[in-house]
Parts: structure tokens; C-alpha cells; sequence
């Protein structure tokens, strides 16, 4: 079984909804790894963990995602959280949704639980999005934040000995 999977997903051509890929680049720099240049080219290889980046969550992610001991889910959020930076558990719970293109976290790992028997420690790090305008810069107020969600990352693997 393979240890850790950092899954960030969002849109990163509309400004603070592509929050996840900057976390994740902003990971790998601190655990001492090539940073890609671009959402659209791959993560570096590491024993430790891996790393992907998604525009949207889909069913066929549950395969992948029973490989893993730990995933933890990265993703902005409008300010329905009262946190700026939140880092929850997440269960295995299926959730009905309105929009055919929209599963959540706990729909994922419902789906991975009942096809595949496995069900991951998993954690959804969600962080506050201001602006969601046509650029790939994040607006200074979430690009604030990005530090800390790091951190409360780190803090998650190290509760865990991922590191």
C-alpha cells in the first residue's frame, strides 16, 4: 500500500479557486523538491508522498485513492467555512449533489469504501478564495494564506509519522 496522496483540485485560471495547486507547489519546495513551473506539468516523484492536481473530483479517482494509507484533499472554499484556513477529517459519507460535475471528498471516499473495501485516513484542507477572476495569480489575500495551510499540513503528516 502506498503511503500518502496529496489531491488538490480546483480551477487555477480562475484565480483563488487554483488555491490547492499553489499549496501543493508550496510543499513540495519545503520538503526540498523540484516545485513544478505550471498546474498543467506533473509533480516530482517522492518516496514519502504523491502528488495531483485535478480541475474537479470524478468517481474514477476512488480506484486511486484505495491504493493510499492517507489523503489528504486540498480545495478552496467561498466562505460557507467561518475559517479562513481549515484542515477537518473527512468520512466516508455519499452526498447527493445538485450538479452532475460536483463530488465532494466524503462522496469519494464513500465510493472507494463500498467498491473497494479500503477507506484511507483522510483530511480536506480547505482555504478562502476572495476573488475568482480569469488569472492564474491568486489575489493577496488568499496568497496570505497559503503559509499557513502549509503548516497545518505538515502538522497533519507529522500526527501521522508520514514525514
Amino acid at each position: 500500500m502506498k503511503r500518502t496522496l496529496l489531491i488538490g483540485y480546483g480551477n487555477p485560471d480562475r484565480e483563488d479557486d487554483g488555491v490547492a495547486w499553489h499549496i501543493l507547489r508550496a510543499l513540495t519546495v519545503k520538503m526540498g523538491l523540484t516545485a513544478p513551473s505550471s498546474y498543467e506539468d506533473e509533480f516530482p516523484q517522492n518516496a514519502l508522498m504523491d502528488f495531483a492536481f485535478y480541475l474537479q473530483l470524478t468517481p474514477e479517482m476512488a480506484e486511486e485513492i484505495s491504493a493510499y494509507e492517507y489523503v489528504c484533499f486540498v480545495d478552496a472554499h467561498t466562505g460557507a467555512i467561518p475559517e479562513p484556513v481549515r484542515l477537518i477529517g473527512v468520512d466516508s459519507d455519499f452526498q447527493r449533489s445538485p450538479f452532475t460535475h460536483h463530488l465532494t471528498p466524503q462522496s469519494l471516499m464513500s465510493m472507494c469504501e463500498t467498491l473497494y473495501g479500503k477507506k484511507p485516513d483522510a483530511a480536506l484542507l480547505s482555504v478562502l478564495g476572495y476573488r475568482f477572476l480569469f488569472t492564474q495569480q491568486l489575489s493577496e489575500e488568499t496568497q496570505a494564506l497559503v503559509p499557513q495551510a502549509v503548516d497545518l499540513i505538515w502538522e497533519w503528516f507529522g500526527e501521522r509519522n508520514v514525514l
